[in-house]
């Protein structure tokens, strides 16, 4: 859509503006009532129209209706030229109804009431309150930063972020949204690579004997916990009690009938 803005500077006129016959006068101005044909693509148009100091002046609204483009009043004059002529300001966009786009790189995700949510089974899933998240200790009045290293992270092997899987589930007992957190996997992995960087155990000379994974396959889900809020210390007891480990990882957030409820924290240790 091609909107221009287009502002106008008028001198104050000072004396009162009469009317009579086919002329305004103003203090200093004369107007005359044109008499000249108005033609748009060829079609002869009535249009208001006044010479002053021999130009013709016609009201802008006069002009957009006839030529078939929008002008209107919203702070200056709006001229839209894709829009047909109504003399009023568009309605605003409404603020639901957002598809989303998740992001795959491992930044973090903010929700919003009127967020949609395309899943994985074709629909889209609507988040209606977001009360809990902006209460969290994720929420942006917190904002805590990722896990900074407490030893040397070029030890470890480069782990490819899994896709972004969001799961619906629909039945009698509500409508819940499972979707995959990338960056709250990061702060997973970072806080089990410092909890291995001081685990002399994970190491044999000097090659890492622990193996991280970032996705949970369905036969270890029987083995699998999960918890939240999140806490640390549930990783680094895992690296304490197995330290030469193969550690399996994620993270999802997880909606009940539009809510967000919580971010969830799953590890196995096999």
């Amino acid at each position: 859509m091609k909107k221009g803005t287009v502002n106008f500077v008028a001198g104050v006129l000072t004396g009162a503006i009469l009317f009579t016959g086919s002329a305004a006068y103003a203090e200093g101005v004369i107007a005359e009532r044109s008499t000249n044909t108005v033609y748009v693509d060829g079609q002869r148009v009535e249009l208001e129209a006044y010479n002053i100091y021999g130009s013709n002046y016609v009201k802008l609204r006069d002009v957009g209706q006839a030529a078939g483009f929008n002008v209107y009043w919203d702070g200056a004059v709006q001229i839209d030229t894709d829009a047909p002529y109504t003399g009023e300001a568009p309605a605003a966009a409404p603020q639901n109804n957002r598809i989303v786009t998740l992001p795959t790189d491992g930044s973090k995700y903010t929700p919003k009431v009127g967020d949609l949510i395309p899943c994985d089974d074709g629909t889209s899933y609507e988040v209606k309150d977001v009360e809990r998240f902006e209460n969290n200790v994720f929420a942006p009045n917190f904002n805590p930063a990722l896990p900074e290293p407490t030893c040397d992270w070029s030890r470890f092997p480069t782990l490819e972020l899994p896709r972004v899987d969001v799961r619906h589930f629909s039945d009698d007992a509500g409508d819940d949204l499972f979707v995959r957190n990338l960056y709250e996997t990061r702060r997973m992995v970072y806080t089990i690579y410092n909890a291995l960087g001081q685990e002399p155990a994970a190491w044999r000379d000097g090659k890492l004997l622990a193996k991280i994974f970032l996705t949970i396959p369905a036969e270890d889900e029987p083995y699998t916990g999960h918890f939240w809020p999140w806490r640390s210390s549930e990783i680094e007891k895992h690296i304490r009690n197995l330290p030469n480990s193969r550690f399996k990882v994620e993270a999802f957030d997880y909606y009940h009938n539009g809510n967000f409820m919580e971010t969830r924290y799953f590890i196995c240790t096999t």
